[in-house]
């Protein structure tokens, strides 16, 4: 069986596809600059979060969360503006290290402790990709000549083609991306027409004014957001070393926010809609894809048409997650390396096809559930990754050739310890539907969510002297 799975990559590389799994990539081995740019950088985080499943949680604001098209909007704005600086910053990496992300994080926590942080982005990786195929399939389903595909048809074929572009590797996914925008914002820009003037603008946000404004939906716009910074330089490891970080910042920055900015306030003035739409609401009881396929229906059988390249445009956004997720398998250990990076792909794609197929009718409940949890860990870890370089990185810098020698990474004890702090102060200032801290309990009548920012600042407190006490008592 290796030996078929050594002669299908040989294969891949005679085509110029992409055969790498965790591997380094060297100098010599990296793009021209010209050949893929800076506005390539743009189109493709803009090209990623141009789709349905951000549409479908700026819906949350009104429908769950009672915030007024005015609030929500400020949330949504400068939360995604907020989640998008970790993972810009942590796309500059990939050009600079040649290693992809989950590789990178066994210089700050070490060979050992750095397995938990894989795992937990396995899960963020797996959980949103599962995210897309259910939206896409209720999409599908939904502009069906009555309903006769079901959600289930919809989730399948959206991961298989999700499934043969990422077998291909790096190439073809960034050519995908080149392109996949467009008609997605053609389409988007027609819903805007067609469904804009019902919005409801002026209805007042309910719920207790200390907290209204920083309510829970102010965290899932930046959980959005930062939960791709387990996966930022995973995309530009092609880049070559000399490539401009700003400016990789900066374009990640621009595709990022305007991309999210778009996407979420599509789905609020969706939501707003529903008090004074009955047909509406009704659609949003059936699913939160119907509700976007209904915002088309005044266009008849051509509104049915934008709601299939709404739903396709999903695989856009599916395409990253799933292509991380093939690499990050592979750093779960030894054994795991010597399985190809494209079976471990194909792995993926059918755990997240079959808990989509499960949990098809819990949509809601996985967003309010799953999205904001999953953002807690990364904004934690982004904090000892930041400290590691600014601080005990400043002067001696990486070596990121010893990426795969346990020798010369650090222990990752104080980096673990400073992980399980902020995990305790996220979980004492977290307000989800399921469970409030007693810290975040003291703010408004309902808790307001403070676990992000308290996670990242009990952790960077308590790292500087862990990780000098580390170096001091172990030398690296």
């Amino acid at each position: 069986m290796r030996f078929y799975w050594s002669k299908f990559e040989r294969q891949l590389v005679v085509y110029n596809l992409e055969a790498r799994g965790i591997q380094r990539v060297e100098e010599d081995e990296k793009d021209d600059i010209k050949d893929l740019g800076y506005m390539q950088v743009i189109i493709l985080w803009f090209s990623i979060n141009l789709a349905a499943n951000n549409i479908t949680l700026g819906l949350l604001a009104p429908a769950v969360y009672y915030l007024s098209f005015l609030d929500a909007a400020m949330c949504a704005v400068f939360g995604s503006i907020l989640g998008s600086l970790p993972t810009a910053y942590i796309a500059t990496w990939g050009p600079t290290s040649g290693n992809r992300t989950m590789i990178i994080t066994r210089y700050t926590m070490g060979w050992w402790p750095s397995k938990l942080i894989v795992i937990l982005n396995l899960i963020v990786l797996l959980g949103y990709s599962m995210i897309d195929c259910v939206v896409a399939g209720q999409m599908l389903s939904a502009v069906s000549p009555h309903d006769s595909m079901s959600v289930v048809v919809g989730i399948i074929i959206v991961a298989v083609i999700t499934w043969a572009i990422t077998t291909f590797g790096y190439q073809i996914f960034h050519y995908y991306e080149r392109y996949a925008w467009l008609p997605q914002l053609v389409v988007l820009c027609i819903l805007v027409g067609t469904a804009g003037p019902k919005f409801d603008t002026n209805t007042p946000s309910q719920g207790d004014s200390r907290t209204v404004i920083g309510n829970r939906y102010d965290s899932y716009a930046w959980d959005a957001a930062i939960t791709y910074g387990g996966g930022a330089a995973d995309y530009f490891v092609y880049y070559p070393v000399n490539t401009s970080a700003w400016k990789v910042f900066t374009s990640s920055m621009i595709g990022l926010s305007l991309s999210f900015s778009f996407a979420l306030l599509l789905g609020i003035g969706l939501g707003s809609g529903m008090a004074t739409h009955p047909d509406w609401a009704t659609a949003y009881d059936t699913s939160q894809g119907a509700l976007i396929v209904q915002g088309f229906s005044p266009l008849g059988g051509f509104g049915k048409f934008c709601g299939v390249v709404v739903a396709l445009g999903l695989v856009a956004n599916l395409i990253p997650p799933t292509y991380s997720s093939g690499v990050d398998f592979q750093i779960l250990g030894r054994y795991a390396t010597k399985v190809p990076r494209v079976l471990w792909n194909t792995v993926g794609v059918i755990i997240y096809t079959v808990c989509a197929l499960a949990g098809r009718n819990s949509l809601s409940e996985i967003f309010t559930n799953f999205l904001a949890l999953m953002g807690y860990w990364v904004a934690i870890w982004f904090a000892l990754l930041l400290e590691e370089q600014l601080i005990f990185r400043r002067k001696r810098g990486y070596n990121w050739a010893m990426w795969d020698d346990r020798s010369k990474l650090p222990l990752g004890i104080a980096a673990l310890l400073a992980f399980l702090v902020g995990w305790v102060g996220a979980i004492l200032c977290m307000a989800q539907v399921w469970y409030i801290g007693p810290i975040a309990q003291q703010v408004g009548q309902y808790g307001a969510d403070m676990g992000n920012y308290v996670g990242f600042s009990w952790a960077a407190l308590v790292y500087p002297p862990l990780r000098y006490l580390e170096l001091r008592r172990f030398g690296r």
